[in-house]
């Protein structure tokens, strides 16, 4: 019987999209670049906002799985390709390099030599550079590395190998490969295979044809092909949100006040430096002008677009903010509607509220919005392998051009902000900040500090690592109330004090569907969202590593978290903005040294359960 290998359509850009290696059915296969996508069948995906600020014309999806029942064989999708081409037989251990002419349709590869016939498997290892590049081990190499020169060639058959096991070993010293040619007998184990070798660098990727391939000079490492490290996607998100219908009015007279301020040409000079925040906030509060008519200014006096530039997809493995004007659309005074942006205001119900903990509770909240409907676009831009921070290899390998791949999704959620003057006060608390100003130093050693300021801002706040670790933990409590796993609960974190954002977005959003059932919104509504955050609160003082977890200097990629592990606020990869990282409980709860922000909540709460105990 043949078989049929799918990937579904929300899967060509994450966590299939370009570059990706993945295992389907004992068999492993490459996801090709764009430039390969078939013109027939690809859908227009619209987001005008998300194209602007990528520097792109557009978006598309790639076709869509057929049904099961009436699947046609032939019928166009986004290409994969077999990697790696080295297989080998369970049976005769005897290795093979798989080539375009050997596929046979809707068969598995299958061993020339085996009766019954067996099917070839995968070898476990390839090799990937900082370049992303990504080719197959030069096994024969590998066999005869031991041997000089000379002896090497004199071996003249490079395809006759064995992948053997020993029984008198274990790991990778039990695996090697051996050279079957007539008078070699090459071989060597794979106990030192993951690393660097000295072997050359194929200056490609597996779907790129030879005339493509570029000089590399980059050292190649041997790693798993199912290694973290092998594929990092850079991924934008943006919702669809209404689109303001008055245009944007500058007054002439606060424009002067701002172009004859002292601190105007410092703050032109280099706009995006993380001094550059502090010159704006002194500006805006001499001069009273807001965060557009600024970007409006600079636009004018620098050339530089600001927020609002065109990045080349290919250029950083940041990506541009797109948070401005989703944190407008959800804070305006009657929030717009539209089809895909359906939203309604709402309470915790607490209005009057005066017994604990439910008071406290009350002070440290602000708005609460419930989204109906919302639509997000995922649109991937390139990869990087080794490292997050290494050269980005764009979508389309033949960087000719000008849209990327994408998918939209539907979904629901939950928008809910702090209290402004609580934060600023528990902000202004020398613990606090001198227990963020170490995360931050972490960062900045980190390999990751790119990839991470250009969702924390310039530089990393205390209201980040809170609200970061709020939405998480909110999940978390989410998970076990709405009925949603943890993984199909996202999270969107508006933090940046430049632009006086103090909320979360926990939102779901699921591929190939029009939408959800409505459990999470109606988890938001008023009083089950206030005995949600209640729960959250009271769990969060507890985790069951304390007092490892609470008490850690650094823990994490990094050293990047402080009380947050597996146990207590850890996320899957694909809820997380920050990758699982830039978390701490303590600053929620409070822990030895540092107030939390929610810490009153916890002591109104134990007040009040003991309370209740002594009059049962």
């Amino acid at each position: 019987m043949s078989r049929t290998l799918r990937v579904r359509q929300s899967q060509t850009v994450v966590p299939f999209g370009v570059g990706a290696v993945f295992d389907i059915q004992g068999e492993s296969f490459v996801a090709t670049g764009i430039g390969d996508w078939p013109t027939r069948g690809r859908q227009p995906v619209e987001s005008a906002r998300l194209a602007d600020r990528l520097g792109v014309t557009g978006f598309f999806s790639a076709p869509a799985t057929a049904n099961d029942r009436f699947d046609v064989a032939d019928a166009p999708g986004a290409p994969y390709i077999r990697f790696p081409s080295w297989l080998f037989c369970g049976a005769c251990r005897r290795m093979k390099r798989w080539r375009i002419a050997d596929e046979k349709h809707g068969q598995a590869p299958r061993c020339p030599s085996c009766s019954p016939v067996r099917t070839l498997a995968p070898m476990r290892f390839v090799q990937i550079c900082q370049a992303g590049h990504l080719s197959d081990v030069d096994w024969w190499f590998w066999a005869h590395s031991r041997r000089d020169g000379g002896e090497r060639r004199q071996c003249v058959e490079r395809e006759k190998l064995k992948f053997l096991v020993s029984e008198r070993a274990s790991g990778l010293e039990a695996l090697s490969v051996a050279c079957t040619a007539k008078g070699c007998g090459a071989v060597r184990d794979l106990l030192d295979v993951l690393g660097t070798h000295g072997l050359r660098c194929s200056g490609r990727n597996p779907w790129q044809r030879a005339a493509e391939a570029a000089q590399c000079t980059k050292p190649v490492q041997i790693v798993q092909r199912t290694a973290g490290n092998l594929y990092y996607p850079v991924v934008h998100s943006a919702l669809d949100i209404p689109e303001p219908d008055v245009p944007q009015v500058i007054d002439d007279a606060v424009a002067d006040q701002v172009r004859e301020h002292g601190l105007w040409v410092m703050l032109c000079r280099d706009p995006g430096s993380p001094r550059a925040t502090r010159f704006r906030e002194m500006i805006q509060e001499d001069t009273g002008a807001d965060d557009a008519l600024l970007d409006t200014l600079i636009t004018e006096e620098t050339g530089d677009p600001g927020p609002g530039t065109p990045v080349s997809p290919s250029a950083s493995p940041g990506r541009p903010d797109l948070s401005r004007e989703e944190w407008a659309a959800f804070m305006a005074p009657a929030p717009p509607a539209t089809r895909n942006f359906a939203v309604r205001e709402t309470t915790l119900g607490l209005a009057g509220e005066t017994a604990e903990p439910w008071s406290s509770l009350a002070g440290r909240f602000g708005r609460v919005v419930l989204a109906d409907r919302l639509r997000e676009v995922r649109a991937l831009s390139g990869f990087t392998r080794v490292s997050p921070d290494a050269t980005v290899v764009p979508a389309d390998t033949s960087r000719r051009l000008r849209w990327l791949p994408a998918v939209e999704v539907y979904g629901e959620g939950i928008f809910l902000t702090l209290d402004p003057r609580g934060l600023r006060e528990w902000e202004e608390h020398s613990d606090v900040r001198r227990r963020v100003a170490g995360m931050r130093a972490d960062l900045e050693r980190s390999f990751q500090k790119d990839r991470l300021h250009s969702v924390t801002g310039p530089e990393l706040t205390p209201r980040f690592v809170l609200l970061h670790t709020l939405a998480h933990l909110l999940i978390r409590q989410l998970s076990f109330e709405s009925g949603y796993t943890t993984a199909s609960l996202r999270e969107r974190i508006y933090a940046r004090p430049e632009q006086k954002q103090y909320g979360i977005l926990v939102y779901t959003a699921a591929g190939d569907a029009e939408g959800t059932l409505g459990g999470l919104v109606r988890q938001g509504e008023p009083p089950r969202l206030a005995e949600t955050l209640l729960r959250m609160t009271e769990a969060a003082a507890w985790c069951s590593a304390d007092p490892l977890c609470a008490e850690h200097t650094g823990q994490g990629f990094g050293n990047l978290n402080r009380a947050a592990c597996h146990a207590c606020a850890l996320l899957p990869e694909t809820s997380c903005e920050a990758g699982n990282s830039l978390l701490d409980r303590a600053l929620v709860v409070g822990g030895k040294h540092v107030p939390g922000y929610l810490e009153a909540i916890v002591i109104a709460a134990r007040a009040a359960a003991a309370t209740a105990l002594e009059q049962a």
